[in-house]
């Protein structure tokens, strides 16, 4: 369904945020999804099994059907890029109007498209680190690996249904041989925020942070279905700043006296005209 027109108007009121600049801008899944990448929560979406992390650590089986479809998925997220909402908000910290970004996404792409300072709530899924030895590779030297233990099944796979998530629904993994750490034979994970784990106190302080030195919060492409995301927008109430979304759907604080300015339209079309008329 298109999104709604983004008027001259809205993008002026989002333009008078800055008058205080900087603003701190927290992103979610509705940022990414105009690179290809699936929201699992917007209207819509499909129904999701979300990983726990207590099954991924305790479960072998669980493991093996986690990186299996974890490589059969990977062959179908290629070319994926940042998009203009990113480009956009990577313009705006080099204007010096904003300090960065706070993303709840772990795709890597605002890294990607310039952004010099971005504090990864939930982690970057493009790194995996031994819970052992804590030593980190990239999830494409981890994949390679896994074609190295289970030689074709890449192949072989290639057609399996794509799950919410990104990752291949992959059937018969019995015999698959999921990747250990070369170091130390541990356990190797994404290094990101599963359900039932905590955001590191140390990177929640570093959203803080940037909260706690802005004139506005602005939130782009998030329904606020995660605490973390409230924990900032309660930090921005306390210090009385405006509020302000940017989202296709409801979210979670569109009845709180804080938020000065709800704009209903897709996120990279917005920021890209918010970034044409402040630079």
């Amino acid at each position: 369904m298109p999104s709604p027109r983004i008027s001259a108007p809205e993008v002026e009121a989002l333009a008078e945020l800055f008058d205080g600049a900087p603003v701190a801008v927290l992103t979610g899944a509705g940022l990414s999804t105009d690179s290809g990448i699936p929201d699992y929560r917007g209207e819509g979406s499909p129904p999701r099994r979300p990983m726990r992390i207590h099954q991924f650590m305790e479960d072998e089986a669980y493991r093996r059907r986690f990186w299996a479809g974890a490589r059969v998925g990977s062959m179908r997220l290629t070319g994926i890029e940042p998009n203009a909402g990113h480009r956009a908000l990577a313009r705006l910290e080099a204007s010096g109007l904003t300090e960065g970004v706070i993303t709840q996404n772990v795709d890597g792409l605002h890294l990607r498209a310039g952004s010099r300072r971005v504090v990864e709530l939930h982690g970057n899924g493009g790194t995996i680190r031994c819970v052992d030895c804590d030593r980190r590779w990239s999830r494409a030297e981890v994949l390679e690996r896994f074609d190295a233990l289970n030689p074709g099944f890449a192949e072989r796979n290639a057609g399996a249904e794509i799950a919410p998530d990104g990752d291949a629904l992959v059937e018969e993994v019995s015999r698959v041989e999921a990747p250990a750490c070369p170091i130390c034979g541990g356990i190797l994970r994404p290094d990101v925020v599963y359900f039932g784990e905590l955001v590191p106190k140390a990177v929640f302080a570093g959203a803080a942070s940037l909260v706690e030195r802005a004139g506005a919060l602005l939130l782009a492409g998030t329904s606020l279905a995660v605490n973390t995301g409230i924990r900032l927008v309660n930090l921005a109430e306390r210090r009385g700043i405006p509020l302000a979304v940017i989202n296709r759907g409801p979210t979670a604080i569109d009845g709180r006296p804080s938020l000065r300015l709800r704009v209903e339209g897709g996120t990279s079309e917005t920021l890209t005209a918010l970034a044409e008329a402040l630079t």
